[in-house]
């Protein structure tokens, strides 16, 4: 396992900027293609990543948090829940604030429809952000059942991902298809880095793997079983390995720093990329300079990536830094006074610290 001067893992940050292209991909090229009205030649590539293009997220998102789980609740509150809440409010409001003019002029009761919207997302996650809205839930829930017996944990997790839940609230859905990835980040952390540590060790049996693996889940996928009880939850499991193992076999190449950097950077990404791709998006159609609609919603994925990117760096040495930074006024957790340490505490951890996933330093 490498682990860089900063104390992060490299095939970690790798993994997850794997999984914030493939989101990022879902979402310019869903767009484009309902702006359309067809589809494009990386519809294949999105429906190829759709049984494990948030499983391996949500399964990332739970590696360390066997580090944290035994700290105090307003510690734990205050940086696994109030963090993301703090993004998923800022960042709703910006997007509220982008979208609301012709929200309102659309609805018959303007901007009071605006008003219902808005008070409506803090019920039920709105839009691209629902991942962070998702997140603290399942901070809370592992933390609440962690007397409870894993497998007891692990058949109940499973049993809601293969039921067919569909209750149209997003909350209930999601939670019943995703938390059995995310307690398996949290509960099998050290055989995944084992894992990614024996693709390291044996690349050409690894690479030989992946390509049956890719074989037999697209094979599944496009046959259209994909979606299909306990297939579903198989291809998850496997495909969100199979993007771990991706990540330990190219995290050591030089080529792919900028991947491990996107994973660094998830967050900003993720909160930040609705607005490059949405202008690059309307730009492109309206414009009519492409015409390809693959190549479209290609040069839209890469816009939002480095649009967010490019926003980030534009901020992040002035006052605007609170957009992807959390304020310590917006913080709960207690600082222990210096004179209060014992000389223990002060000197480097024993062991180097690893940012978790979709989490920027504080």
């Amino acid at each position: 396992m490498n682990v860089s001067q900063t104390g992060r893992v490299d095939w970690v940050d790798t993994a997850k900027g794997i999984c914030i292209i493939m989101v990022v991909m879902m979402h310019s090229t869903l767009g484009v293609e309902a702006a359309a009205g067809q589809q494009g030649w990386l519809h294949t590539a999105i429906a190829f990543a759709k049984p494990f293009r948030m499983p391996d997220f949500f399964l990332i998102s739970g590696l360390f948090l066997a580090r944290v789980i035994d700290r105090d609740w307003r510690t734990y509150i205050d940086r696994k829940v109030l963090h993301f809440f703090y993004f998923y409010v800022l960042w709703v409001t910006i997007q509220f604030a982008f979208k609301a003019p012709a929200v309102a002029a659309e609805a018959a009761d303007g901007w009071m429809e605006v008003a219902r919207h808005y008070a409506f997302s803090f019920i039920e996650p709105f839009g691209t952000l629902w991942f962070i809205y998702m997140l603290p839930v399942f901070f809370v829930v592992t933390k609440l059942a962690r007397r409870v017996s894993p497998w007891m944990i692990l058949a109940v997790a499973a049993a809601l991902e293969i039921a067919p839940i569909h209750t149209g609230w997003m909350m209930i859905d999601e939670f019943a298809s995703r938390f059995i990835y995310f307690y398996i980040g949290y509960l099998l952390a050290p055989r995944i880095f084992e894992l990614a540590q024996g693709v390291q060790a044996q690349p050409v049996a690894a690479f030989i793997g992946l390509l049956l693996w890719g074989f037999i889940n697209g094979a599944v996928v496009f046959a259209g079983y994909g979606d299909t009880p306990f297939v579903s939850l198989g291809l998850g499991l496997i495909g969100a390995g199979a993007v771990v193992a991706t990540a330990a076999l190219v995290a050591r190449l030089p080529l792919f720093g900028w991947l491990r950097y996107c994973g660094e950077q998830s967050i900003v990404i993720y909160l930040a990329f609705f607005l490059p791709m949405a202008a690059t998006r309307m730009v492109l159609l309206k414009t009519g300079i492409v015409t390809d609609i693959g190549l479209i919603s290609l040069i839209v994925t890469v816009a939002g990536i480095v649009g967010a990117l490019m926003w980030y760096w534009a901020v992040r040495g002035t006052p605007l830094r609170f957009l992807f930074r959390r304020p310590d006024a917006f913080k709960i957790e207690r600082k222990a006074k210096p004179e209060a340490q014992p000389a223990a505490a002060l000197l480097p951890a024993p062991e180097p610290r690893t940012a978790p996933a979709m989490q920027p330093a504080e």
